[in-house]
């Protein structure tokens, strides 16, 4: 299997490389490098082949270790990172969501203020009201289920999807709740993804696990070490750009495999609260953006994520490991700083540190 992909690789480029300061290629920054972050890589990519020549698989990533489960083996990398989130404040959330009287179909803004004049404060008041206590009583036991998913469903119905309430549903689940994800593959459709970081919250420190791929017949090894993390009822997936691309990335990858699919789970896709919060101060949205201007984060040696097929293929064709560094590297600050900038948006809505 992994030689087959070997001789598709030269087909696999999902990018163009433009010239620098071609700024009207930036309406497409996800599917263009600038040939300076190109031609960058590329020495880099030369440099780390003749770093690493000769050195082993776990000479290269100490402290890694096989992991095998009924899909077979992968490699498996753990790292931890402090972390600081902030305490959620979920009486504060619900008052304020139970005194949202627009939460009940039928009720608009002008309406809502007529029914506050006459004594309606809460959804609860409404229990009283000939014409709303129906609509009201599908509300409150809607909130009263404590489901972050159905009380998302009942916020969604009358706000947009990146409304800070809906973010702030997050909130009612415990921090051991969240699983952090960010994978890389081997192309935009239907290929193998080659790298799983999970992050998920032990002891006040972010723990990340990456499932590597050392040949792509591991890839079903490395998918079901992936979906054991979501084996609790209370999993909530936080992924940044997830909804278009991870979520059903995998679960594409699952049903190839006859695994099922990624699907039930309450998810927070980062990327849309970030719009909805910076769209009007920031001139890029990327996670690395947002990272560096809101989180102080500056990567070194990083390398362009629409590159990591090019330097997988390269350590597939050469068996040297050294390609794989940055990649790992890469996709481990992916979800260090998914998390810090998620409890960073959580924090801004009701939260304190």
């Amino acid at each position: 299997m992994g030689a087959l992909w070997q001789q598709r690789m030269d087909s696999l480029r999902d990018y163009e490389v433009v010239r620098d300061g071609n700024v009207f290629a930036t309406n497409f920054s996800n599917n263009i490098l600038f040939s300076s972050e190109y031609n960058g890589a590329r020495q880099y990519l030369n440099n780390l082949l003749k770093r690493y020549d000769g050195s082993s698989f776990d000479g290269v990533f100490c402290g890694g270790r096989e992991h095998a489960n009924e899909g077979g083996t992968c490699y498996l990398l753990e790292s931890r990172e402090p972390m600081v989130y902030p305490a959620f404040d979920q009486d504060r959330y619900l008052a304020e969501i139970l005194g949202d009287l627009t939460l009940v179909h039928g009720i608009g803004k002008v309406t809502e203020k007529r029914l506050k004049i006459r004594g309606y404060r809460t959804l609860h008041d409404l229990m009283e009201h000939p014409k709303f206590r129906s609509n009201a009583q599908r509300a409150i036991g809607c909130l009263s289920t404590g489901s972050s998913g159905k009380i998302t469903e009942l916020i969604c119905s009358r706000y947009a999807k990146s409304h800070p309430q809906v973010l702030a549903t997050a909130g009612l689940h415990e921090p051991g709740d969240y699983v952090f994800l960010d994978i890389e593959t081997l192309g935009l459709f239907s290929r193998p993804i080659i790298l799983f970081g999970v992050g998920f919250l032990e002891h006040g420190e972010l723990v990340v696990r990456q499932y590597l791929l050392r040949d792509i017949a591991e890839e079903p090894a490395a998918l079901l070490a992936t979906m054991d993390h979501f084996s609790s009822v209370h999993s909530a997936l936080v992924t940044f750009n997830g909804k278009a691309f991870d979520a059903p990335y995998i679960s594409d990858r699952l049903a190839y495999y006859g695994m099922g699919a990624l699907t039930g789970i309450p998810h927070f896709d980062v990327l849309h609260f970030s719009r909805r919060r910076w769209k009007d101060e920031l001139p890029s949205l990327r996670l690395s953006a947002l990272e560096k201007e809101i989180l102080g984060v500056h990567r070194d040696e990083d390398i362009p994520g629409q590159m990591v097929p090019e330097f997988y293929e390269t350590y597939l064709r050469s068996g040297n490991c050294g390609p794989l560094v940055p990649v790992v590297e890469h996709n481990r600050q992916d979800v260090v700083s998914l998390a810090r900038l998620f409890f960073h948006l959580l924090g801004e809505v009701y939260g304190h540190c």
